[in-house]
């Protein structure tokens, strides 16, 4: 949006005409109206059906299952026991037995097994085949109804609990019951108070706020119509980030552009032109940083996993209102409100602004006078932070990854306690048929397996159940998944491939791990791209991108320390690594491309040096506000009930704050200091500045 744009100066007069201002409100209420009433729903998901790559090893394996005569089953199971951990009375097996009749209605046959006494004694436990492959809402039906019958008329004191596969997906879809209304409350309300703050106005907060709510409900319901589109289910947890950053990248163009503006009001009288000179001279920063982290979160289209693309698209989608709604919207309100909406700071023309010879240009000009000790003190600072990776350890089971209480999470621990040699759910290899005695000695021989069976067969195919000893979910159970790939796959002709729970939950980390490895680099790529072609330069970029890399491992590492010796978390989540590299590579840049397109502007007249010193000193109220919010609104996603986005918000949060008061305010000033005109090169900026005489 540079200023001698021609589309630029027309939205500039469309978003400050005196009439046209007007509509472009009228035509944003209307749109957000038109998608939240045309919006209708998401489809059904397909419990389990977009969760890994078609080429995984345990989705192959499931294609070929689904194939052979029979409903596929998925178990639940249903462990009864003491509340006081006391043995089982007769009364109790009763009951038990009683439910377990009224259970078998509900089994896919006709036909429960159990009850199954403990060694101990202190616990019976039912297995329930349950449709698989339904939708979640059938899942969830399904569920319901074996908790309902398997509670019925127990003893006082006799407590059952259901667990296995559908259970853990039922409470998780549960568990953000009403979680992402809570998320949007409570970030509105951080972002209202931040506002206020910021302002110190009663009144010129409503304002952002207004805007970029409105912007994130637009947002949302095209994520709907995008969802219907495309035949994607809704993701609570996509939609809750997506959410978030609508929020933080909202008000931080909302932040920047203010902030022109108010410059703009003290030295014009003409607000109309004062906001248009604000558009031309923001404008530009807010549209690459727009652009950027677009750019940036579509590279997740070259993920495997399905819910990364996903979250790519939505996130892409959400960054986009908001760029409009700063762009457009905002400008447009700001406007129609007059200076008015100031008060009690109402900028005056010709009014002082403190903001070149204030606590932010005592700070740029102490760093711009030493940088080599800034310098040296930050990057000492960032490998200690970062020393904090050394020993991480990656991963979470099924039964870790809840912040709040599940019943599925207490009957695994239950049942591990008391069948401690029995796995949730059994690992499911197909096979060719003429190999089935083959395939099921050597599951047989597997360490970690206790037992090995044919459960279903039908012309060529044959299918095997392997119980896994270790506990669901556990590092032991994918060891067991992994051996057993390799001993069934040395069957001669069996062709064989090993499916199920804890298969899938393998195959998951595995593409986990490589999405990382493909997207990472694109990710850094594409922001040095659009920095390149921003600032016109190779140096500049490469050591803006270097220190939002170093940036990202020191909040990687800060944050694995929080997680095992504050929060007691068991491990960092395998995708917690792929999307805060996403977002602080993102949206940490746009802290220093707010920056250093500022300092190219007045490098233009005052040279490199004058030119940073000056640009920290302007930027550096707005820059830190909008940082401090961006981290506070990163902080709200550990309203939602899982632990992978509470290390999310957690880690971006760090990586935020490290950007916004470390490197945005002391590593990159004295990095520019120290280069001088070098930072520019090879573009005409560093040529010119040979020849360049200092504006007086």
């Amino acid at each position: 949006m540079p200023e001698n744009s021609r589309l630029a100066r027309t939205l500039g007069r469309v978003v400050t005409g005196r009439t046209s201002a007007w509509l472009v409100l009228a035509v944003a209420l209307l749109l957000a109206g038109a998608v939240a009433v045309g919006k209708g729903e998401a489809p059904p998901s397909q419990a389990g059906g977009t969760r890994l790559p078609a080429s995984a090893e345990s989705a192959r394996a499931a294609q070929l299952l689904e194939g052979l005569p029979g409903e596929q089953t998925a178990p639940a199971l249903v462990v009864w026991t003491r509340e006081d951990g006391a043995a089982l009375t007769g009364a109790d097996t009763g009951a038990a037995a009683a439910a377990v009749q009224r259970l078998n209605p509900l089994a896919v046959g006709g036909q429960a097994s159990g009850p199954i006494p403990s060694e101990d004694g202190r616990a019976l436990l039912a297995v329930v085949p349950l449709p698989a492959g339904t939708s979640d809402e059938e899942t969830a039906q399904a569920v319901g109804d074996v908790r309902a019958a398997s509670r019925a008329d127990l003893p006082e004191g006799l407590r059952a609990q259901v667990t296995g596969g559908p259970a853990f997906g039922v409470d998780i879809a549960d568990s953000f019951s009403g979680a992402n209304t809570r998320l949007l409350l409570v970030t509105a309300g951080v972002v209202a108070l931040l506002l206020l703050v910021t302002y110190r106005s009663p009144v010129l907060w409503l304002v952002p706020l207004a805007v970029v709510g409105i912007g994130d409900q637009t947002a949302a319901g095209l994520l709907t119509v995008v969802d219907r589109i495309g035949g994607t289910p809704a993701d609570p947890s996509s939609t809750g980030i997506t959410s978030v950053l609508v929020f933080g990248a909202g008000t931080n163009y909302a932040l920047l552009l203010i902030a022109r503006y108010r410059e703009e009001l003290r030295r014009t009288p003409d607000r109309r032109l004062a906001m248009r000179r604000a558009l031309a001279g923001a404008g530009p920063a807010i549209l690459a940083s727009a652009c950027t982290v677009v750019l940036a979160v579509l590279t997740l289209l070259a993920a495997v996993l399905p819910s990364n693309r996903s979250l790519g698209i939505d996130v892409a989608v959400g960054i986009v209102v908001a760029g409009v709604f700063g762009l457009l919207v905002l400008p447009a309100a700001l406007v129609v409100c007059g200076r008015g909406l100031f008060w009690p700071f109402v900028p005056r023309v010709g009014s002082q602004d403190t903001s070149r010879t204030g606590g932010w240009a005592r700070i740029a000009d102490r760093v711009v006078r030493r940088p080599w000790p800034v310098v040296a003190l930050s990057v000492l600072l960032l490998a200690a932070l970062t020393s904090g990776l050394v020993g991480v350890q990656q991963g979470l089971s099924r039964t870790e990854q809840f912040r709040t209480s599940a019943e599925a999470v207490e009957g695994a621990e239950t049942l591990q306690v008391h069948y401690p040699a029995r796995g949730t759910e059994p690992a499911q290899v197909v096979a060719a048929a003429g190999t089935a005695g083959e395939v099921v000695a050597a599951a047989s021989a597997v360490p970690g397996t206790t037992s090995a069976q044919v459960v279903r067969e039908a012309g060529d195919l044959v299918q095997v159940d392997v119980a896994v000893e270790a506990a669901p979910g556990s590092a032991g159970a994918r060891e067991t998944v992994e051996r057993l790939r390799e001993a069934v796959g040395a069957v001669p002709g069996a062709g064989a491939l090993v499916g199920g729970t804890e298969a899938e939950a393998v195959d998951e980390r595995t593409a986990a791990r490589r999405d990382l490895l493909v997207v990472g680099p694109l990710v850094v790529a594409v922001v040095l791209a659009v920095l390149v072609v921003l600032l016109r330069a190779l140096v500049g970029p490469v050591l803006l991108v270097v220190t939002v890399l170093s940036t990202y491992a020191a909040a990687l590492g800060a944050g694995n320390l929080l997680f095992e010796n504050v929060f007691g978390f068991p491990a960092l989540d395998t995708g917690v690594p792929l999307f805060s590299l996403l977002f602080l590579v993102a949206l940490g840049v746009d802290y220093n491309i707010f920056l250093v397109t500022r300092a190219r502007e007045e490098a233009l007249t005052a040279g490199t040096r004058e030119g940073i010193r000056t640009a920290v000193a302007v930027t550096g109220g707005v820059i830190t506000s909008a940082g401090v919010l961006l981290a506070a609104v990163f902080t709200v996603l550990g309203v939602l009930p899982l632990i992978t986005l509470t290390q999310i918000g957690v880690v971006v949060c760090i990586g935020v704050l490290l950007d916004t008061l470390l490197v945005r305010t002391l590593l990159v000033p004295a990095i520019v200091a120290l280069l001088g005109d070098r930072f520019w090169w090879p573009g005409r900026l560093a040529r010119r500045a040979r020849h360049r005489v200092p504006a007086t």
